[in-house]
Formats: C-alpha cells, sequence, structure tokens
C-alpha cells in the first residue's frame, strides 16, 4: 500500500475535522462532505451535531472518502483526535479500511446506512467493534414474510415483480419463506415497469383468483395497479416494500395500500420533541437526520456508562436499551438491533401511517 498516500488522506482528513466543546465525550462523526453523497452526509452531520451539543460533548467531523484507503485513514484521524466512539459511515469501504485500525484502538462504530450482512460477518469473525442502527439487508423481507404469515395465511395471494435485482430478489425471497410454512401463491409474474396502465396485469391477477397482492416495485407502479384495479372493479389489497417511500406522483396512491417500510421518524410521537428543538434551530428532520441523532445519543450514554464502570465502550453497547429520538434502541451479542425497524404501513389521505405494533 502507498504509505505517502495514506499520510497525504489522513493530513486531508484532520486538516478537514471540524470539533466543538472540548467536554464530554469526544464523539466521531464520519460522513461525505462533498461528492454525490454529500447531501447525505450534510443529514448525518446536521443530526449527529445537534445531539454533541444539546449533550455538551465533543465532535470530531471527518469527512468519508468512500474507499478502504480512505478507512484506513478516517481511523488514524480518529485516534489521533481521541474519539472515544464514532459513529455515521455511509460507505462500506469505508468500514471496511478502518475498522481492524479502531478494534486496535478500542473505539467502536455506529453506522447509520451500511445494511450489507458480509460487513458484520467479518466483523464479528474479526472481533471489530462494528453496531448496526441501520436494518440488516435481510430485514425488509422478514417483515414482509412477518406480515403474511399473520394477515395472509387463508387469503389467496400474488406475487409480482418488476424485473429490477432488487425487486426480484424480495420477492423471490419473501417467497421461498412463505412456501416453506406451506403457502403457495396463487399466481406470480414479472411486470413492465414504468407504464402508463397495468388493466392487463389486474384482470389476470383476477383470473387467478387473487386477492392480496405484494408486489417487488416502484411506488409509481403499485399507484398504477391499485388506480386500475379499482377502475375495473377488482378488489384487490396491494402491499409493496421501502420502494413505497417515495414522491406521490405522476399517480396518486389510494387510500389503504400498504406498505413495509421504515417509518418516517419525524412523524413518530417519541420524536416531537427532538424535531420541535431542531426545526427552532433550523434544522429540518429528513433523511438520516434524526438516526444520526440517536446514533450520537447511544455512543454518548455508552461511553459515559462505560467510563462510570471501567468497562469499554463496546461493552455497553450490547444489551443496553437506549431511549432515543427514533424510539427504544437495544443491540443485541451479533451487534445488530434486537427489534426489526420495519413496520407495516398504510397509506391514508397523504401519508403512510402505522397499523401495528413492533414486532420482529
Amino acid at each position: 500500500m502507498n504509505v505517502l498516500r495514506r499520510t497525504s488522506l489522513l493530513i486531508a482528513l484532520l486538516l478537514a475535522a471540524g470539533s466543538s466543546h472540548a467536554a464530554g465525550v469526544n464523539i466521531g462523526i464520519v460522513a461525505p462532505q462533498d461528492g454525490n453523497f454529500a447531501s447525505l452526509g450534510a443529514e448525518i452531520t446536521s443530526g449527529a451535531n445537534f445531539q454533541v451539543q444539546a449533550l455538551k460533548d465533543s465532535a470530531t467531523v471527518l469527512d468519508e472518502p468512500c474507499t478502504e484507503d480512505g478507512g484506513r485513514a478516517v481511523a488514524e484521524a480518529l485516534i489521533t483526535a481521541k474519539a472515544q466512539v464514532a459513529i455515521g459511515f455511509l460507505c462500506s469501504e469505508t468500514l471496511e479500511g478502518a475498522l481492524p485500525r479502531l478494534k486496535e484502538a478500542g473505539i467502536p462504530v455506529i453506522t447509520v446506512s451500511v445494511r450489507s450482512h458480509i460487513v458484520m460477518e467479518d466483523a464479528l469473525k474479526n472481533g471489530w467493534p462494528f453496531f448496526r442502527l441501520a436494518p440488516v439487508d435481510s430485514a425488509e423481507a422478514a417483515m414482509v414474510v412477518d406480515t403474511i404469515l399473520k394477515n395472509w395465511a387463508a387469503e389467496p395471494m400474488a406475487f409480482i415483480e418488476d424485473g429490477t435485482i432488487h425487486g426480484r430478489e424480495l420477492v423471490e425471497a419473501v417467497r421461498n419463506a412463505v412456501e416453506e410454512k406451506g403457502l403457495k401463491p396463487v399466481f406470480t409474474d414479472t411486470y413492465r415497469p414504468g407504464q402508463e396502465q397495468q388493466i392487463a396485469l389486474v384482470r389476470r391477477l383476477k383470473k387467478a383468483g387473487a386477492t392480496r397482492v405484494f408486489v417487488g416495485g416502484d411506488r409509481s407502479d403499485v399507484a398504477v395497479i391499485a388506480r386500475d384495479a379499482r377502475n375495473e372493479n377488482i378488489p384487490l389489497m396491494l402491499m409493496g416494500g421501502d420502494a413505497m417511500r417515495a414522491a406521490n406522483q405522476p399517480v396518486p396512491l389510494l387510500d389503504g395500500v400498504q406498505a413495509v417500510a421504515l417509518p418516517d421518524y419525524a412523524s413518530l410521537p417519541v420524536a416531537q420533541a427532538t424535531v420541535q428543538a431542531m426545526r427552532t434551530n433550523g434544522i429540518e428532520p429528513d433523511g438520516y437526520v434524526l438516526p444520526a441523532a440517536a446514533a450520537a445519543l447511544i455512543a454518548s450514554q455508552a461511553a459515559e456508562s462505560a467510563k462510570a464502570e471501567n468497562k469499554p465502550v463496546a461493552d455497553k453497547l450490547i444489551g443496553t436499551v437506549f431511549q432515543t429520538p427514533i424510539g427504544p434502541i437495544t443491540f443485541g451479542q451479533n451487534h445488530e438491533l434486537t427489534e426489526n425497524p420495519y413496520r407495516l404501513l398504510e397509506w391514508r389521505g397523504n401519508a403512510f401511517v402505522p397499523l401495528t405494533s413492533p414486532s420482529n
């Protein structure tokens, strides 16, 4: 590896690093500050910095280059800044470069974005102090399966997908899981996405006898299918995945369409005090803003508790219930969330609203 290049990266990161209040817990905030992911990085930085300031902690803000070399430089910069916990991390490449060195330094990492199960497998195998506030990549399908088994077991169901990699893999994972439980769809199909009408598809669904349809596709396609089913007087209950969290256009979604998706954290009752405080300070709690604030709160509480008990911070991250702006959060022995964050939502008026209490 080019040592000179790593050194120049480290110097650049340290020069770019921002810090506040030399007090309390020193939390590293790692997020892209320019390039294609700059807007997402700004959400992470904004939410985390808000919480750091509220807690009177200190922050070391580092640019995330989203490369393995950049990850190694990030790790060195965090160590030099004496960060006690690091949060953010939009890219898996950064984690792969940073985690071995952060293990040596005893600095745990909380990602708000990376969902790859492979990264966690590597972390557990190598003893890396990696914790995931984001859902693992299999969590969406798991919640869809759970919902179908609870609510659709006695109903004739269909699985359709749009031919994209995500749509196909999501539907395949759901279908395999429900068939293992003895449930068989009456209809499966790959539809052509982005069409102005799907009348032929809804007629085929009616002919097959389906009344419940899981769609591995975009919100716009689900809206068209729902509209055409209504116009054809074909009673279908439609449910999509997390892709349903998108703009309500060009065809508006009909009331009653369901989605297994992450909730709008800013609308949760538990978030209202934080949301109001953020807006008072000119921060709109969109995207990663509230999860990043939650990560900063978790980092601070874990570090304070570890100091009081003379234990490693990573030990205090496992099994502790943290009350955060996005709800109670607990990491299990596998460093994953103990509770699946996906929820069954239903479109009503102009928003998705929760239909069920949290479940795994």
